[in-house]
């Protein structure tokens, strides 16, 4: 379950971490009683919110009154605009950035923090990965007081101990709530001290009746919020039957299996991209299979490169290619799309393909690299 920004303040403040004061307005008549400067912020539950306008600063009440209706009823990447969280404006002098996350390449929890905070994490390794400090731990033993000393002196904190306590009370709440993800972007320096000034936090869903309270609480307040509502890509993916999960990226993925698919976004993140979904068809997928696929990951608006990676076992890459060249008849890809294929009957469809125009790759890796450097070439070409 991955939690509003108000959520996720509540429950780190409950833990004694510092956040804004804040107050959820649901209706332009509730901004009466705000102290300005006030920073307005859309809730909804997917990131890069300020660069999709859903981030104001407002000076008074008639500012902030025009805000909130411009943002109640919009959509942001997808999800409807219910509620706003709307905080006094704070004066920063630094911003960093602290989380606990699951390594996904040895399934511990490990500690990731980087003196530049304030961007999306992905943005940092892209730019300076040498700026990312990672500390795995063991959950049974807890955090050592010297890692959390170490991170520390990386960051290069002045406040050491109130440094220490916020990290050791989210690797509390990470623990004892089942957390895959407890971030703080940015944990900012600022005169009265340091102070989460934005939260994400993910919950366990399989954990769920370890929290029945917790859960039932927060499941209450997203489904008030419109979180049950979902995008176009993921009400298609439930009408045609399609395991979809929509991501914060703009690579579209297709695969033929689970594996297939957690190794190719694993590649795609070491490479330097952002999935925008998974996606995987099973391993006795037919071309129609293949064709409703490709519908449901292109119906969501971020994707700006497609990569389907094949691996045929039980699925045969004949009926792979034929699905793709079906999806072309009906509705042409506006985006680059990049096929990786092998296994059974791949002569046969690499031959469906190369008619099409599409010449198919035998390597992942070289497959990735190509459709990572296909949105960093659409990017550049925007900007």
């Amino acid at each position: 379950m991955r939690l509003f920004e108000f959520q996720a303040k509540r429950l780190l403040a409950e833990c004694g971490v510092p956040v804004p004061p804040g107050i959820l307005i649901r209706s332009p008549s509730e901004v009466a009683g705000l102290a300005f400067p006030a920073v307005l912020k859309a809730q909804v539950p997917v990131g890069g919110r300020g660069k999709a306008g859903g981030i104001r600063v407002v000076h008074h009440a008639d500012e902030a009154r025009m805000a909130v209706e411009e943002l109640l009823g919009t959509r942001i990447r997808g999800y409807p605009v219910r509620a706003i969280l709307a905080e006094p404006r704070v004066k920063v002098s630094r911003e960093l950035y602290l989380a606990l996350l699951v390594d996904p390449r040895t399934n511990r929890p490990m500690v990731i923090a980087s003196a530049a905070g304030g961007m999306e994490i992905e943005e940092i390794a892209r730019q300076a990965p040498e700026q990312i400090v990672r500390k795995p731990f063991d959950p049974f033993i807890g955090l050592p007081s010297h890692l959390i000393r170490s991170a520390g002196k990386a960051l290069a904190i002045q406040d050491a101990p109130t440094f220490g306590a916020i990290l050791e009370a989210m690797v509390g709440l990470f623990t004892s709530q089942d957390a895959t993800l407890v971030e703080i972007n940015p944990l900012a320096e600022t005169p009265d001290g340091l102070v989460a000034l934005d939260a994400k936090i993910v919950l366990d869903d399989k954990a769920a009746y370890r929290h029945t309270e917790l859960f039932a609480r927060l499941s209450e307040e997203q489904k008030e919020l419109g979180r049950t509502d979902k995008t176009p890509a993921e009400v298609l993916a439930e009408e045609r039957r399609i395991t979809y999960i929509l991501l914060e990226g703009e690579i579209g993925l297709i695969t033929d299996g689970a594996g297939t698919g957690m190794l190719t976004l694993d590649l795609i993140q070491e490479a330097g991209g952002r999935p925008a979904n998974f996606c995987e068809m099973g391993g006795l997928a037919n071309a129609e299979i293949m064709a409703q696929a490709m519908e449901v990951v292109l119906a969501n608006p971020r994707v700006k490169a497609l990569l389907i990676s094949l691996i045929g076992g039980l699925t045969r890459m004949d009926e792979m290619a034929e699905g793709i060249v079906r999806y072309l008849e009906r509705q042409p890809v506006t985006v680059p799309l990049i096929v990786r294929m092998c296994g059974t009957q791949e002569e046969v469809g690499k031959a469906t393909l190369r008619r099409v125009g599409i010449e198919p790759f035998d390597d992942l890796d070289e497959a990735v690299r190509r459709v990572v450097q296909a949105v960093e070439g659409a990017s550049a070409c925007r900007s």
